[in-house]
């Protein structure tokens, strides 16, 4: 039997956390969570998650700062970068850095749920919505 993958939910608001790791376990996942970037990039070294949801707008050491330390990871997650606008400058500074997926929040199942069936880490037939396509 293949072990359960695990996402890594990066983001300073609790609330935001606590909201993508319930959708994400709800969708047969395991879960881990950081506030920051820097407790990001050492959950990744240690613990190798598959799937890391990074917020843009993270204090301190922020989204670049975190996919530039993934550049030196032995062991790539993919990287979906998690905005609050849709801003095609981000998403293509993201991009470039190695983010190559994004979603919108605020977060809802269907579109996690997309987003995970598009990269292969679940089959799902959630509908998309317009916001995280």
């Amino acid at each position: 039997m293949n072990a359960k993958k695990t996402c890594l939910v990066v983001d300073d608001s609790s609330v935001i956390r606590e909201i993508a790791t319930r959708i994400i376990t709800d969708l047969g996942l395991n879960t881990a969570e950081a506030e920051n970037a820097n407790t990001a990039i050492e959950y990744c070294r240690e613990s190798h998650p598959d799937v890391v949801f990074l917020d843009w707008d993270l204090p301190s050491m922020g989204a670049l700062d975190f996919l530039r330390g993934a550049a030196n990871l032995d062991e790539k997650p993919v990287i979906i970068l998690c905005a609050t606008e849709n801003d095609p400058q981000q998403f293509t500074l993201a991009k470039a850095a190695g983010a190559e997926h994004h979603v919108l929040k605020p977060f809802d199942k269907p579109g996690i749920a997309a987003k995970l069936s598009e990269i292969g880490m679940i089959v799902s037939d959630e509908p998309r919505t317009a916001a995280n396509q």
